[in-house]
C-alpha cells in the first residue's frame, strides 16, 4: 500500500536559490563540460544542447529540498552525472557515490570530479548489483520504471532512507508505485514538461 502527498517548490533565479557562489561556478563549469563532451559523446541528445540548463540542470536541482540534513547519497545509473553531480555540487556536505557501469561515462564522471574539485564524490564504475554500501538517499533519473528503480534502491537504503525518482508527465501513483513502497509526490512550479519527483520509502 502507498500514501501520496503533494508538495510544491518554485525555482528562484537561473540556477536556484540554494546555491552559493562556489556552487554556481561549479554548475556553470559542469554545464560547459556537458556541452563540450557529453553531447558529442552521445550521453545527452544533441537536440538538448540549447536547453541543457533547464531540461537537465534545473531539473536535477529541484531535488535539493528533498535531500537529508546529513548522510550519504547515491545516484543510480548516473550517466553524464544528472542528477548526481548537480546535487553533489549543491550539497557538498553529503558523501556521494555515482554508480555508472559504462566505461566512457564513468571516465567522464571522473574527469568532472577532478575538474570541479568535488572532494565529496566518488565513482563506482561497476554494476549496480555489486554495490554494497548502505545509503541514506538514492536518486534515479532516466534509469527505468518506478518499480525497477525501487527494487534497485531498496536493498541499499538505510531503514529510514528514501529513493528520489524523476517521474514523467504520464506517471500515475495508483498504477506505478510498487506495493512495498510508500510514496510522496513533489511537484515543481516553473519548469516546462517536468513530471513530479516521487519520494519512495519503505
Amino acid at each position: 500500500m502507498f500514501h501520496v502527498k503533494h508538495e510544491g517548490w518554485g525555482t528562484a533565479g537561473p540556477l536556484g536559490e540554494a546555491l552559493d557562489e562556489t556552487a554556481r561556478s561549479r554548475i556553470e563549469l559542469f554545464e560547459q563540460m556537458l556541452l563540450d563532451r557529453a553531447i558529442p559523446w552521445g550521453m545527452i541528445a544533441k537536440s538538448d544542447a540549447p536547453r541543457v540548463r533547464e531540461r537537465h540542470i534545473l531539473d536535477s536541482l529541484r531535488a535539493v529540498p528533498l535531500l537529508p540534513a546529513s548522510g550519504t547519497m547515491c545516484d543510480l545509473g548516473s550517466g553524464a552525472g544528472l542528477p548526481g553531480v548537480v546535487l553533489s555540487i549543491a550539497r557538498p556536505d553529503l558523501g556521494s557515490v555515482l554508480i555508472e557501469v559504462r566505461r566512457r561515462r564513468a571516465a567522464f564522471l571522473q574527469e568532472v570530479i577532478v575538474a570541479l574539485e568535488l572532494e565529496n564524490v566518488e565513482v563506482f564504475a561497476r554494476s549496480l548489483e555489486t554495490f554494497r554500501q548502505e545509503i541514506d538517499v538514492c536518486t534515479a533519473r532516466a534509469l527505468g520504471s518506478p518499480a525497477s528503480s525501487w527494487t534497485a534502491a531498496e536493498r541499499l537504503l538505510t531503514p529510514t532512507g528514501c529513493l528520489i525518482y524523476w517521474a514523467g508527465t504520464t506517471f500515475d501513483a495508483q498504477r506505478d508505485v510498487p506495493d512495498s513502497a510508500t510514496a510522496r509526490l513533489f511537484t515543481t512550479v516553473g519548469l516546462a514538461r517536468s513530471g513530479p519527483l516521487v519520494i519512495m520509502t519503505r
